[in-house]
């Protein structure tokens, strides 16, 4: 699922996602959304494809709709996967990604440096340490899907 109006990142995405693709897999159809309205019946769309899910990327508009598009998912029996830890709290199966509240803890050191005179030009690009998968098991209930249990024992934050 992808916001058209994020389409330059979305491009970068799907390349990388395609990429990735193992062969033989599912196929990947890109399913677009412009407005809240449409994410209900864009779900209902892809849940008629047999053995799909949804991958819901980064995106400002999907993230402020996170609880609808869970919502969506679950009513539609769709498995749904994000890398933000508050689209599995609203509903989501999974999410996976980077830890947002370390990459804020770690900027507080560059906020530090700038006060104290560095130039932002010279500090370094740093790229998230920390990663975390959350498991949502009530949306795993609700989908009628059996999470395997290595997956749970896996996660640092398990949703039940």
């Amino acid at each position: 699922m992808f916001d058209p109006a994020s389409t330059r990142y979305y491009v970068e995405f799907l390349r990388k996602l395609e990429g990735s693709r193992r062969p033989g897999a599912v196929p990947i159809e890109p399913a677009p959304v412009h407005t809240a309205a449409e994410i209900e019946p864009v779900i209902a769309g892809v849940a008629r494809e047999p053995g799909g899910g949804l991958i819901v990327p980064p995106n400002p508009f999907l993230g402020a709709n996170r609880k609808l598009v869970a919502e969506a998912a679950q009513k539609h029996r769709l498995p749904s996967v994000s890398v933000s830890r508050d689209y599995a709290a609203a509903g989501g199966l999974i999410s996976y990604g980077p830890d947002f509240n370390d990459i804020f803890r770690r900027s507080t050191h560059y906020v530090d440096r700038i006060l104290k005179g560095a130039s932002p030009a010279d500090l370094p690009v740093q790229t998230p340490t920390t990663y975390s998968l959350v498991v949502n098991l009530r949306a795993g209930h609700a989908l009628g899907i059996e999470v395997a249990p290595s997956l749970v024992s896996r996660a640092d934050e398990v949703i039940e």
